[in-house]
């Protein structure tokens, strides 16, 4: 019903009012863009400081896994040490009741053997203990860069709340304003003028004829052009940059 509703009113709409509804869209979502501006490049560097964060939690996360994972091999390599150091002691007791110096020279291979395994265990240790070190040492480094980049982030975060509060009542305000004017608006007009407005780097996609030439691009519009815009009889765009001309009358009913 609704839908309806807004095609009837449409229909209604002379091209005159037309383009006065988009040249009014046009003014009030320049003036959205402008409160926008105003927090500059301040929410990228939001974002950019909570991925950094984020990937700076991470690499403390996985040094403090693979630290842990070393403490569980170096247990198992004590164990191992304890495991060969009584198996030590149980040959060499059974040596001392050998029969003959065969099963003597196996008792003491056996013993030479556990004694390089423990101490290769040993090395391992060493090895372990030494990226253990390592890795604290980054942890502690990336902790250092991760309190910095927190407090950054905690700064930039007020930083960015006290304008959105100093501008967000008007915000809001401009924005209810730009919708109810698309309402009025049929939607092929809304649809175009957007994707002109999205395409133009200063968001323009409704301009006036100044000095004979285009708002937008600055190019010269032809004298019958002009005459053809001011009548307010069809809806004429800029034959070089694309955007949707009016006549510089309708900036001065706005004033």
């Amino acid at each position: 019903m609704a839908k309806a509703k807004k095609s009837a009113e449409v229909v209604e709409m002379s091209v005159a009012e037309k383009l006065k509804a988009l040249y009014d869209l046009q003014l009030v979502d320049t003036a959205i863009d402008k409160i926008r501006i105003l927090r500059g490049e301040l929410p990228l560097e939001v974002q950019d400081l909570e991925d950094e964060i984020e990937g700076l939690q991470t690499r403390v996360s996985k040094f403090d896994e693979d630290i842990e994972s070393l403490d569980k091999s170096i247990n198992g390599k004590k164990q191992e040490i304890a495991n060969a150091q009584e198996l030590i002691k149980k040959y060499a007791e059974q040596q001392n009741n050998v029969r003959n110096n065969r099963e003597y020279d196996s008792l003491s291979k056996e013993i030479e053997f556990q004694t390089l395994e423990i101490e290769l265990s040993e090395k391992r240790i060493r090895e372990f203990t030494v990226k253990i070190d390592e890795k604290k040492e980054v942890i502690g480094e990336s902790i250092e860069v991760l309190d910095g980049r927190k407090l950054d982030l905690e700064n930039k975060n007020k930083e960015l709340d006290d304008i959105i509060d100093e501008t967000k009542k008007e915000e809001d305000v401009m924005e209810k304003k730009s919708a109810k004017l698309e309402e009025i608006i049929e939607e092929r007009l809304v649809s175009a003028y957007k994707k002109i407005r999205g395409n133009a780097r200063n968001g323009l996609a409704v301009v006036p004829v100044e000095r004979d030439a285009c708002g937008g691009c600055f190019n010269k519009i032809p004298p019958q052009r002009q005459l053809d815009i001011a009548s307010r009889k069809k809806i004429i765009v800029c034959e070089y940059c694309g955007r949707i001309l009016v006549d510089s009358r309708e900036q001065e009913v706005e004033k």
